[in-house]
């Protein structure tokens, strides 16, 4: 998160990651955690979708 230019999709973090993002079942999982972490103060979920790290 912190690595990149400006807010995310879950679908940039997967690639990063090396997961299958073409199919959309392998990418909920994901969204659930970084949501989670977002919960938790760790990331930012904007209105868009998009996540950011927090500074």
């Amino acid at each position: 998160m912190r690595a990149a230019d400006g807010p995310v999709q879950v679908r940039g973090v997967g690639e990063e990651l090396g997961l299958e993002v073409a199919v959309r079942g392998k990418l909920e999982p994901l969204r659930a955690k970084m949501t989670k972490l977002a919960d938790r103060g760790w990331l930012h979920k904007r209105p868009d979708g998009r996540f950011t790290a927090r500074r």
